[in-house]
């Protein structure tokens, strides 16, 4: 089960997946109580460290969170783990979650945007971009997309010169892609994700987002 939430302040979100092995009991009502419970410990404590929040007290009962984990090991038969586990702060923070609890995601903003920001957090759970802007993509990660981008124009019978060009020119396709503030907005493809944002509060920005996904 994956959840994802904002604080009572807004200024804090969290997103946790507790894993186990199988869909039914993904889906069982008991084991998505617990992985609320659990994110609920952290959304109070402003809590950003896996190891601090399995130490922590379990709602209405005299155990700690690993205890607990433990406990529906051994009441499930099956592995019981908290996988991804993620926080961000911000002047707000906006949550989604997917109905079913397999995907859920979290975006982080510089100014107030009210209820557009889950609007933004949807876009970053069903596009799941690979980074916020093009400053934030990891360098290895460019240079197979460029590589990939000369690779094919060769293919194509270019000539190396041009398909270095040709590789940049797709390169710049691919932030505006796979980008989440460059991507084209999913309810008004007129404008991408920082214009819509903008439009919400002049001056606003995304400053983060996490996304995780059951396969």
């Amino acid at each position: 089960a994956i959840l994802a939430s904002a604080s009572a302040s807004g200024e804090f979100g969290a997103l946790i997946a507790l894993n186990c092995e199988t869909d039914f009991v993904a889906k069982n009502d008991d084991f998505v109580a617990v992985a609320q419970n659990i994110l609920d410990v952290a959304l109070k404590g402003n809590l950003t460290a896996k190891e601090e929040l399995l130490a922590q007290h379990y709602p209405g009962e005299d155990i700690t969170i690993a205890e607990k984990i433990t406990e529906q090991i051994g009441k499930i038969g099956e592995k019981i783990e908290i996988g991804s586990f993620d926080t961000l702060s911000g002047t707000q923070v906006a949550a989604y979650i997917h109905p079913g609890n397999r995907l859920a995601s979290l975006v982080s903003f510089d100014g107030s945007v009210g209820e557009g920001g889950r609007d933004v957090a949807m876009q970053a759970a069903a596009m799941a971009p690979v980074a916020l802007d093009e400053t934030t993509i990891p360098a290895d990660l460019i240079e197979k997309e460029r590589g990939i981008g000369k690779e094919l124009a060769i293919q194509e019978g270019k000539p190396e010169e041009m398909a270095e060009k040709i590789a940049e020119g797709r390169l710049k396709k691919w932030f505006k892609e796979a980008t989440l503030v460059n991507q084209a907005f999913i309810k008004d493809g007129k404008m991408n994700v920082a214009q819509y944002i903008d439009s919400l509060s002049s001056g606003a920005k995304a400053t983060g987002f996490c996304r995780s996904a059951l396969d």
